[in-house]
């Protein structure tokens, strides 16, 4: 049974297991110097030069599946230890390279990078190369390309540098903890903290405490992953892990899509606040478009303020695909109703650490939500739901142009429009990761498949309107 995408994340939930396994127990501390070899058994290396190494950076794995660097708010960090074989990055001239006489990719060159030696062959200074990508746009042979680091490549908003030990760093100025380098790093070298400690610990306090609740709220993503077992049985697994009670997050997204619908067509322009790490792209980015973010909460604290409103004493953490929840927790106008959030890898970690067999459980209904608030999770599903709402409003004057942002090279793009006022839209979705949620670096999996599952998971919610869903609560 394949569970991830990925060895990468097979080793990272491992170490999560182990951890979460000795904190049930309370004998991590005691034991935490042996995780290490539990993980890299004998002495024959599988990924690197030895297995001291392995075991190194295994060591400093376990650090960061508890919680990682506390003085560094960065939710992203790089173990730098395991950051050492990735070859230097920025363009290359290959072998593919002819000498030819019509020179294109120095004509294209702005920038004086590009030289020829006696035999025509063209070179690259990369002290002058800006990267523009000119010169391998024109070379008739393609011989010229670009050797970024995969953490590069996948950070579409260039927080990523190298030091000069060459191993990856982190520029936190830029940074929107999005975890797409996370992802996409073949050595594990770059990860996300997880607090699975501070959910255990909540778990056990309740269970010493008949007045304190621990309520989970699940991300509507989680339709796609768990593909082991069914959706009620995942829901009977955190149920059995030690949650009071679960509820979608979409019911939240209902709630965003009623309240922000609204807002869209009195101010007659909004960009979504759901993703925190688009809210944090244009915060950095582009500070005049701020005003024009909605002022409403996301589907996940929206959801956690009720419940704290409502239920006297109750916890909540959040579950769901997204490294950059783990920073929204932490800002004061969340952190009063989110008291931890957690990713579907670290919930399989937690599932498996109770030795849970998932699959033999009975199944537990989750149906709190409509069809609207479930498709949040796919790109475009926003939007759709924004524009249920103008219906049910009955705001039928008001013409909704929706630019829904695939990735945050798209986010990018529409605001980059909007700032110079060119853009033939007055609603911006804005979904850092590639997909949707459903790309986010905390699934067990990624593809085009799992937006199907979403579309399919929406398509059973029993309440078929956004205000059938908020009727229920009142």
């Amino acid at each position: 049974m394949q569970l991830f995408d990925t060895k990468v994340q097979y080793l990272k939930y491992k170490v999560l297991r182990e951890v979460a396994r000795l904190a049930w127990n309370d004998i991590l501390l005691e034991n935490i110097v042996d995780i290490p070899k539990i993980i890299i058994p004998g002495k024959t290396p599988t990924m690197r030069c030895c297995v001291y190494k392995e075991r190194a950076i295994v060591a400093e794995q376990v650090k960061m599946a508890m919680g990682g660097n506390r003085s560094n708010p960065n939710i992203i960090e790089v173990i730098e230890t395991a950051c050492d074989e990735c070859p230097m990055g920025g363009y290359e001239v290959t072998n593919a390279c002819r000498g030819c006489l019509a020179h294109r990719c120095f004509d294209a060159c702005r920038f004086g990078a590009i030289s020829f030696d006696e035999n025509h062959v063209a070179h690259i200074d990369k002290s002058k190369c800006k990267e523009c990508d000119s010169c391998a746009k024109v070379c008739p042979y393609t011989a010229i390309i670009s050797r970024k680091r995969p953490c590069e490549n996948a950070c579409k908003i260039k927080a990523i540098r190298v030091n000069d030990d060459q191993s990856a760093a982190i520029d936190d100025e830029k940074c929107i903890q999005c975890g797409a380098c996370v992802y996409q790093c073949p050595f594990g070298a770059i990860t996300d903290k997880s607090f699975v400690l501070n959910v255990i610990d909540l778990i056990k306090k309740s269970n010493h405490n008949t007045n304190y609740k621990v309520y989970a709220i699940v991300a509507p993503s989680i339709s796609s992953q768990f593909t082991y077992a069914k959706l009620g049985q995942v829901i009977s697994a955190l149920k059995e892990i030690g949650f009071h009670t679960v509820i979608e997050a979409a019911l939240g997204a209902d709630m965003v899509a009623d309240a922000e619908s609204r807002e869209l067509v009195e101010k007659g322009f909004l960009t979504s606040s759901c993703c925190p790490a688009f809210v944090k792209y244009v915060e950095k980015n582009f500070p005049d478009i701020v005003p024009f973010i909605s002022h409403n909460l996301s589907p996940m604290a929206t959801l956690a303020k009720y419940l704290k409103e409502h239920e006297k004493n109750c916890k909540v953490v959040f579950i769901g695909p997204c490294t950059a929840k783990k920073a929204e927790v932490q800002k004061e106008s969340v952190s009063p109703y989110v008291d931890a959030a957690m990713t579907f890898e670290e919930l399989q970690a937690l599932i498996d650490s109770k030795d849970i067999d998932v699959a033999t459980l009975s199944e537990t209904p989750l149906d709190n939500a409509s069809y609207f608030g479930r498709i949040f999770a796919r790109s475009g599903g926003l939007s759709d739901a924004v524009a249920q709402g103008i219906k049910e409003h009955g705001d039928t004057d008001f013409e909704f142009k929706p630019f829904a942002c695939d990735g945050i090279a798209q986010c990018k793009l529409a605001l980059l429009k909007k700032s110079k006022n060119v853009l033939d839209a007055n609603f911006i979705e804005g979904m850092a990761c590639v997909g949707g949620c459903i790309g986010g670096a905390g699934c067990l999996t990624h593809g085009e498949k799992n937006k199907a599952e979403v579309d399919k998971y929406g398509k059973e919610a029993y309440e078929k309107t956004i205000g059938d869903a908020i009727a229920l609560m009142k």
